[in-house]
């Protein structure tokens, strides 16, 4: 289990609402677009269910939730590791991401929008996206329920609470043979982060890559971003520390 050192609780709304992205919306900052725009449920990465079917939203519902425990927020003063930048993202957020991964975009109906990264090669990719439910267990089990559509292939790996002092998160991993607007890798591997960050509202890292060059990439491309997510309209301070 990863832990979590520091931070202070920061009282937040989160709004309980499943909804749909708007297709047809990829927006590109570094000079390099989709190819294809993605359709998902917000609380699921873009592109993840099967090629060519827009994912069933779920009946929405409200909730508020005050004095929830929070991610600690990180120094924007920090160094990012080797290979990595500091990015301000135009959503308004500030992440750590590989040197040379460019940047798109898909409309959201919920929150920000979806922002994905990706390597040259386009074999990996990094996704930012708000969460619509009221918490990552939520979320997840609407997720990994019959009513969400999976990427074929789907194999569920596993899946962690990561709950320690102020942090609140969960962990998904899980394989695919395929991901919609993306190249053959062979199998996927996904590790899906959920977790409340300092602003008291619910986010989602989201990291793929090939399975067959193992899974410790993905992982640490996860906690890299944690450590250095700033969420909008936030100011930053102490640095989430992942073992």
């Amino acid at each position: 289990m990863w832990s979590v050192v520091g931070g202070a609780a920061v009282v937040g709304v989160v709004v309980g609402l499943v909804l749909t992205q708007t297709l047809g919306s990829d927006k590109e900052a570094d000079g390099q677009g989709d190819d294809k725009a993605a359709s998902a449920s917000v609380s699921q990465p873009a592109g993840s269910g099967a090629p060519g079917t827009q994912e069933a939203p779920a009946p929405g519902q409200s909730t508020s939730a005050a004095e929830e425990p929070t991610s600690p927020a990180p120094d924007p003063h920090s160094t990012v590791p080797d290979g990595y930048d500091r990015y301000a993202d135009s959503e308004g957020f500030t992440i750590a991401r590989p040197t040379g991964w460019t940047r798109s975009s898909v409309s959201s109906q919920y929150g920000m929008e979806v922002v994905t990264y990706r390597s040259p090669d386009r074999g990996m990719r990094l996704q930012v996206f708000e969460v619509a439910e009221p918490s990552p267990d939520a979320s997840y089990e609407l997720f990994l329920s019959d009513a969400t559509p999976k990427a074929p292939g789907f194999e569920q790996l596993s899946l962690e609470t990561l709950d320690d002092g102020d942090f609140t998160g969960s962990r998904l991993e899980y394989l695919a043979d395929s991901i919609r607007g993306e190249p053959d890798v062979g199998t996927w591997h996904v590790v899906d982060l959920r977790f409340q960050a300092a602003d008291g509202k619910l986010y989602a890292l989201a990291a793929y890559g090939a399975d067959s060059d193992g899974r410790e990439d993905e992982r640490e491309l996860i906690r890299t971003a944690l450590e250095h997510f700033c969420p909008p309209a936030t100011t930053c301070g102490t640095a989430t520390d992942l073992d």
